[in-house]
């Protein structure tokens, strides 16, 4: 009888953790699902669907940059799934490309940023989602700042597969404010509505992790904490005289 209850005990144990381990494997599909598209939606107008004849009035760097950025979006979405197949080896194959990225996204990122920040005037009334534009050049610099730090974090803690899922995720999270910033609906409530729907992809990781493994896991914590306080500080950065000076200085043609 011992025998019989302790096989049960473990029979549920192994179900209970196999269901687990299905949830948590299809929950970052559909995380990076719910990024790509709304990266899409963000950027359709500006770039996916914009004409040819409009596409080629936008300049090199631009195509570069969202060349790059789409490429990881989509690496991130076909990564999830072969890790939901089983599909390791490949996974692993693939994940050499994506680290090819990082650093050329930091690049082109910060680059179209300045850029887009150069259009004259640059005064007072010249301004983005109600932020002058020399304040607003803070929002996309960090965000790819916080991606390139996450993603090499995620990169360098490769063979630990919760630490290194947990971090890439994190980093692709931190990209969704410039294109959240771009849908009509959040652009028009200001920062607090696109740094409050991203907020939301954070909050669903810690709320899997409590489902999942009955704890928040601490990459999850501190990275995701880090994320959520970097929303507030870096609008409040870009106010700074310090940072006025450092935007007036990267933006002089």
């Amino acid at each position: 009888m011992d025998t019989a209850h302790g096989v049960a005990i473990e029979y549920e144990r192994l179900t209970h953790v196999g269901r687990a381990y299905r949830r948590q494997r299809w929950f970052f599909v559909s995380m990076a699902a719910a990024i790509a598209v709304s990266v899409f939606i963000g950027f359709a107008p500006s770039y996916y669907l914009r004409g040819p004849s409009a596409a080629r009035s936008l300049s090199l760097l631009v195509h570069v940059h969202g060349a790059l950025f789409t490429a990881w979006i989509l690496i991130f979405v076909v990564q999830a799934s072969l890790v939901a197949a089983r599909q390791v080896s490949a996974h692993r194959r693939l994940g050499f490309a994506a680290a090819l990225l990082v650093v050329p996204m930091l690049v082109s990122g910060i680059s179209v940023a300045v850029a887009a920040a150069r259009i004259e005037p640059l005064n007072a009334a010249d301004t983005v989602v109600g932020m002058p534009r020399l304040v607003f050049l803070v929002i996309p610099f960090t965000s790819v700042v916080l991606f390139s730090l996450l993603a090499g974090l995620g990169l360098w803690y490769r063979r630990v597969a919760d630490v290194h899922k947990r971090f890439l995720l994190l980093a692709t999270i931190a990209l969704l404010p410039p294109a959240l910033g771009r849908i009509p609906a959040l652009a028009a409530r200001g920062p607090a509505a696109f740094f409050g729907v991203t907020i939301l992809f954070i909050v669903a990781l810690v709320g899997h992790d409590y489902w999942t493994r009955g704890r928040t896991h601490p990459v999850s914590l501190w990275a995701g904490l880090v994320l959520v306080v970097s929303f507030p500080g870096r609008v409040a950065l870009g106010y700074t005289d310090a940072w006025q000076a450092f935007a007036q200085w990267l933006t002089v043609p």
